[in-house]
């Protein structure tokens, strides 16, 4: 068995979910897949059991299929907690669009291995703007987002809204993963700020972000709604919070 899963969860992602399975699965590190699919419409958790009957040299897919779309976090949280129960060392978050790409995947496995750090974060900011196919008004709500982000919460982190992550697993143990909120943009955020003031070293590793060629976005106006006012109830929030390791 691998010491690393990488959830992907899915809604109605056909076209690219048997590609970007096949390119994790091709990477030089075993890291094995979960799916969490929200009851697609177009079939995508079919063609996951079909994928699950062939051979992947030694790779496990696994899939958790819901009823109905529940939401981004929702579908991590389900994952986070399917890994800490098979003891995975390295839990990753990406899409299933190839927005991210499937070889960065070892270089933030690298930062939480030889650079020890507790979380890896795939930015897209740390060097500049590293976004491709997105229409300047989409990089820049995007970019100024983050910037708002870092000044509400006092977060040292250029990407705060990243969905391109790697947690070691005493991370995800650490959080009360039943008491996040937010299941958008604001779980990206929720998730980053939790692990911050739990004093966890968190690092941002440069990547290039490709906007989706195959397939529809899910990005929604009530997305970065929930973004935009969610950061001030996080930060509030904090104020009453003991951030405590349990023991």
């Amino acid at each position: 068995m691998t010491d690393s899963l990488v959830i992907i969860p899915t809604y109605n992602e056909k076209e690219n979910i048997a590609l970007i399975i096949d390119a994790v699965f091709k990477l030089s590190h075993p890291f094995d897949i979960l799916i969490v699919d929200d009851g697609s419409p177009d079939g995508t958790g079919a063609i996951v059991k079909e994928l699950q009957k062939k051979d992947h040299n030694g790779r496990t897919l696994h899939i958790i299929e819901r009823q109905g779309k529940l939401g981004l976090g929702t579908a991590y949280i389900t994952g986070f907690k399917f890994a800490i129960e098979k003891k995975y060392d390295f839990i990753f978050e990406m899409d299933a669009d190839f927005s991210h790409n499937p070889k960065d995947l070892l270089n933030l496995r690298e930062a939480c291995t030889l650079g020890n750090y507790d979380m890896a974060i795939g930015s897209r900011y740390i060097t500049g703007v590293n976004v491709v196919n997105w229409p300047m008004g989409r990089v820049m709500m995007s970019y100024f987002a983050s910037m708002y982000v870092r000044f509400i919460t006092g977060m040292p982190i250029n990407d705060t809204t990243a969905g391109f992550v790697c947690f070691k697993r005493k991370v995800l143990e650490t959080i009360e993963l039943d008491k996040i909120k937010f299941i958008g943009y604001a779980f990206q955020i929720e998730m980053k700020f939790t692990a911050m003031k739990y004093g966890f070293k968190i690092d941002e590793v440069p990547i290039i972000f490709t906007d989706r060629t195959r397939g529809k976005s899910k990005m929604s106006g009530s997305i970065f709604k929930e973004a935009f006012f969610g950061v001030i109830q996080l930060k509030i929030n904090s104020w009453f919070k003991k951030y405590q390791p349990p023991a």
